[in-house]
């Protein structure tokens, strides 16, 4: 089955995509819990009853409740969450367990090497061979580390990382210290594991993620897919028929 809609459902929110051609052509960011705004989308995009959706993500009760609405408006939504259901070899200890929107970015990238960075909440640094998922490293995403230092000092602002470019050291206020830290430590780790990872060959880099654009010149061979997730749902689908 094609879906005319994919959807991935992340910690903070979801996207949509539309499937046309073989390819999703059209994307749309919008909150986990907004009603309103969902429908909004739907009579913006002009989807008639019994379109065919396919849900995915690492937030299953956003999943699970964004399913129940869409049955209210006569749509067909059907869940994606088992690794088993991918055209991915999985090789790691426990394959259950792994972000499930990790699996649909190796799915995404079809019977390519690379090294994938999905920069969002949380930032991970996988490594897929040739169609098979080998694992990778988690890091804090920047809105993560930002909130943390808020949360656990006395003083500390928040800041909200909103796609400026990066710091050049020394900063001269707090919130620019902040912002300069962070950015800081999270590039130096990720380029850390891309080093790591080639050990064994130069792999290709290709960056994904709401927060993509930061990561963007973090090595002299990057690819910026920032909907990479969606196109291993439409991959996926394609491929089981």
């Amino acid at each position: 089955m094609m879906p005319n809609i994919v959807v991935d459902v992340g910690n903070s929110r979801m996207k949509w995509g539309r499937v046309e051609a073989h390819a999703v052509t059209v994307t749309a960011a919008l909150p986990l819990d907004d009603v309103v705004a969902w429908g909004e989308m739907l009579a913006a995009w002009h989807l008639p009853a019994s379109s065919q959706w396919v849900l995915a993500g690492s937030q299953p009760d956003a999943r699970d409740r964004f399913t129940q609405w869409l049955i209210t408006q006569y749509q067909h939504p059907l869940i994606l969450d088992d690794h088993r259901h991918l055209p991915l070899r999985v090789q790691v200890d426990a394959p259950e367990r792994v972000g499930f929107d990790r699996l649909l970015n190796a799915v995404g990238i079809g019977d390519r090497t690379a090294i994938i960075i999905d920069a969002g909440t949380a930032i991970t640094v996988d490594f897929v061979e040739a169609g098979t998922f080998h694992g990778g490293a988690i890091l804090p995403g920047l809105r993560l580390m930002g909130r943390t230092l808020h949360d656990y000092t006395a003083r500390l602002p928040l800041v909200e990382f909103q796609g400026q470019p990066p710091l050049l050291p020394p900063a001269k206020n707090t919130h620019d210290a902040i912002g300069l830290g962070t950015t800081a430590m999270l590039t130096a780790g990720v380029r850390a594991l891309i080093a790591g990872y080639r050990e064994r060959a130069h792999w290709p880099v290709i960056v994904t993620g709401g927060d993509a654009d930061y990561f963007a010149d973090i090595d002299a061979q990057v690819e910026v897919q920032p909907h990479l997730t969606l196109e291993g749902i439409r991959r996926t689908m394609e491929i089981l028929g």
